[in-house]
This record gives structure tokens, sequence and C-alpha cells, in this order.
């Protein structure tokens, strides 16, 4: 996600009297045409192991590229889904080590439409293809797979916490409550005096609270303090919503949108998590 309220202002300050935020506001694909990105030298990041790069072809005919990562006698693996500028071989230099730390398997693939992977994205599309690779991934690692879902992500991951519950555990970072909660948020309220902000019914449908409400594994909410795009309070609605005992909420001071993960108070809570839950 990014800072759309941003462009919201500015088109009703232009005398907009009607504005939608729709999936185009949120889902990213590669232009027609982009030149792809030189590959990410995974096994440099990831260390001692055994490392697959995978295709998972869906009924429409797209094919979700990734890899996969298991190192010697993991029994649990990391899920990862970005947000919506995600690419694997761009961020992936970053990304792997963090999430090959905590010395579980790990399993990062690219959106359809994105990096390495080919199809048209939607939300709806996006979301079923979360959970067939949640189910590959469970294949390999049959009951030791969390999901982390990192903004745009973290809907995909709530998603599959609802869809599956049995997941071994589900890490929303920089999330939000749902699209309707965040635009009230996000648009101050001398916006509405002159323009109507309307959300996507597609998007309405996507709800992090309703998702989450019927989640017992374990989970960890990871915010950041300052960030500016998928406010806290937001955030932690979420975690309200989470039944039971095995939850965990996480605020690193200071920390924006997208530099939650990786800092050194977050790190020892997410790894005992992958390890422990």
């Amino acid at each position: 996600m990014r800072a759309l309220p941003v462009l919201l202002i500015a088109a009703a300050l232009s005398g907009c009297g009607t504005m939608e935020v729709g999936e185009r506001n949120f889902i990213k694909p590669d232009k027609p045409g982009t030149p792809a990105a030189a590959r990410v030298d995974a096994a440099k990041h990831l260390g001692a192991g055994v490392l697959r790069d995978e295709e998972i072809a869906t009924p429409d005919g797209a094919v979700l590229r990734g890899i996969r990562f298991q190192p010697p006698g993991a029994t649990r693996a990391v899920l990862y889904f970005g947000g919506n500028m995600f690419h694997l071989d761009q961020h992936g230099a970053e990304l792997l080590p963090l999430l090959a730390s905590c010395g579980t398997g790990v399993a990062v693939f690219d959106y359809r439409g994105y990096g390495r992977s080919s199809g048209q994205p939607n939300m709806q599309r996006m979301a079923a293809d979360a959970v067939r690779l949640y189910d590959h991934v469970s294949a390999q690692f049959p009951g030791g797979v969390i999901v982390h879902g990192q903004s745009l992500g973290s809907i995909l991951a709530a998603y599959v916490a609802q869809q599956r519950p049995s997941a071994r555990g589900i890490v929303l970072e920089s999330t939000t409550s749902n699209v309707q909660d965040w635009v009230d948020a996000a648009v101050p309220w001398y916006v509405t005096l002159v323009s109507e902000v309307k959300v996507e019914a597609g998007l309405r449908a996507l709800d992090n609270v309703a998702a989450m409400g019927g989640y017992g594994g374990a989970s960890l909410v990871l915010v950041g303090g300052a960030d500016k795009v998928t406010p806290p309070p937001l955030a932690r609605k979420v975690f309200d919503a989470i039944p039971g005992q095995r939850k965990q909420w996480h605020l690193a001071p200071g920390a924006g949108h997208n530099d939650t993960f990786g800092r050194p108070d977050v790190m020892p809570v997410y790894c005992k998590l992958v390890r422990e839950s």
C-alpha cells in the first residue's frame, strides 16, 4: 500500500465530486514490455540447504514462479507475501537473509503479473493464488507453514488464515483492518465536504478483522510506531479481533510502513514465533 490519500486529497481539492478507491490503487503489476530484472542470487542469501526454483500453474493459465528453500532438518517454513510493489528479484537480497535467519524453510513467489510470474492480477485471483501456494508449501512441510504478509500481503495472509485455519502461524506486518477503515482514517474531514470517496465493492469485502476473527493459531502483529500509511490503531483492531491467548502484538518505535521487519527488537520476537508456534 502506498500514500493513496495524498492523491485523493489532491483530486478532491481540484474539484472532483466522487472518487472511487479500487483495485488499481492497490495492485501494481509490471507494465507490458517491462524488462526482466536480473535474478537474485538466492543461494548466496539463504545459506546451506536445498534451493529450488518453482512454478505453480493456475487453472486460468497463469504461472506463479518463485523459490523454495529447505535447510537441513527443517520441518517448518515461512511463506511470505510482500506489499504491492514487491518483486522477488528486486527485494530478495534484503528479505531472504531475514527470513532464513530463524532457521526455517523459506518460500517466496512473485504475484501474478509481477516479476517472474505471468497472468493478470486482481484481488480475487491473488487470494485464490495465496491459498494455492499455501497448499503447495504445506505438502512439503506438513503442518509446519507460517504465513507472513506485509501490507497488501497481510490481506492475503489473513485470507489464508480464514481458508486454512490449521496454518501453523500467521504474521501480519504493516496491516490494516479493512480498506474502508483505512480510507476513512486517512482522508481528512474537509475532503468529505467537497467530495465523496467510495471504496470498490470487491475491496470492501476484504476484511482482516473478520478473516482473523476465526483464527486460533499462533499469530504476531508487527506494527511500525511511525507508520503513516497503515496507522497502528487500525492494526490494533485486527489484533483485538484475534481470539485466544496465542497472539502477540509488537510495536517497533520509530519504524515506518516498510522498515519494521529486520529491526533488532523485532527479529527475536519473530523468530520465537516461527520456531515455537
